[in-house]
């Protein structure tokens, strides 16, 4: 297999694209298939807009939709993702669920139903027929006022029994919390995102839990590239089987172009035996995610 280019040459690519007429014609990829398991879509221009993001963020504020994801790609080939719903909006879950029904990129479909919402129950019974759905995201602030909360908890124990999962978005250290959570409801897969953060504090929580999984789409941050010290303990505590890609885009290109997104940790993983490349890229998100 052919290596992929270092980060620093796609990015001159981009810049000089005549000088590598090559790396424009082929897709890059340093693993067979490729899963990029947080990717949100929503349409900017319905008449009723949308909840997020918001019209003060033009990077992101406009219509972000499957076409517009592949051209942000290139030259990397994705072959499929796991589409994420930013949006509170109940009826938003449907609005993703048939966008996926006519897009054979999205695999999978992760909602954005409340735990103890009044709703939660019929909704959740409701989309989880549907073949793409999966599961639910909550934000890791949340996670102290489930625990306490029996009705939030009553609904996240119906979320395992349906053998669905729990994302759960971080954006400060709260390892502890998930692992009091991965306790109480051992077979309830949890992936926990963007990692790595800037602080590992706790993150060692998360070892041994074989049902909690850490998705990679924290790699460039806006302090700069993750020391590469972050991304070894992310291997080094949820293991080769428990980790996944994800870019999360289009919030990532508040940072970075995607290519510099996926370039930075293809760079990381150069060095690493071909199959945990393809643990990582595909293989652990199919097993988590039920990819097909």
């Amino acid at each position: 297999m052919t290596k992929s280019p270092t980060r620093r040459a796609i990015l001159a690519s981009l810049a000089t694209p005549t000088l590598f007429p090559a790396l424009a014609a082929e897709p890059c990829r340093c693993a067979t298939r490729v899963y990029d398991c947080a990717v949100h879509f929503y349409d900017t221009s319905r008449p009723q807009g949308v909840p997020w993001p918001s019209p003060k963020e033009p990077i992101l504020y406009k219509p972000t939709l499957p076409d517009r994801y592949q051209a942000a790609t290139r030259p990397f080939q994705v072959d499929g993702v796991v589409a994420i719903e930013a949006s509170p909006w109940l009826e938003d879950n449907l609005w993703l669920l048939n966008l996926g029904d006519r897009t054979p990129l999205i695999k999978a479909v992760v909602g954005n139903i409340a735990p103890a919402h009044p709703d939660f129950r019929a909704a959740l019974d409701r989309f989880s027929k549907h073949p793409l759905w999966r599961g639910i995201r909550i934000g890791a602030a949340a996670i102290p006022k489930f625990l306490s909360d029996p009705q939030a908890m009553a609904d996240l124990r119906i979320l395992m029994e349906k053998g669905l999962s729990l994302d759960v978005l971080v954006s400060q250290p709260v390892y502890d919390q998930i692992a009091k959570l991965s306790d109480i409801l051992p077979d309830l897969k949890i992936m926990v995102g963007h990692l790595p953060l800037d602080d590992a504090t706790g993150i060692r929580a998360g070892a041994g839990r074989k049902n909690v999984f850490a998705k990679v789409s924290g790699v460039v941050r806006k302090s700069g590239d993750v020391p590469k010290v972050r991304l070894a303990e992310l291997w080094d505590v949820f293991g080769p089987d428990r980790t996944v890609y994800a870019s999360n885009w289009p919030t990532s290109d508040m940072i970075a172009a995607y290519p510099e997104v996926q370039g930075t940790i293809e760079d990381y993983l150069g060095s690493q035996s071909a199959e945990l490349r393809e643990r990582f890229f595909w293989k652990n998100a199919a097993a988590f995610y039920r990819l097909t």
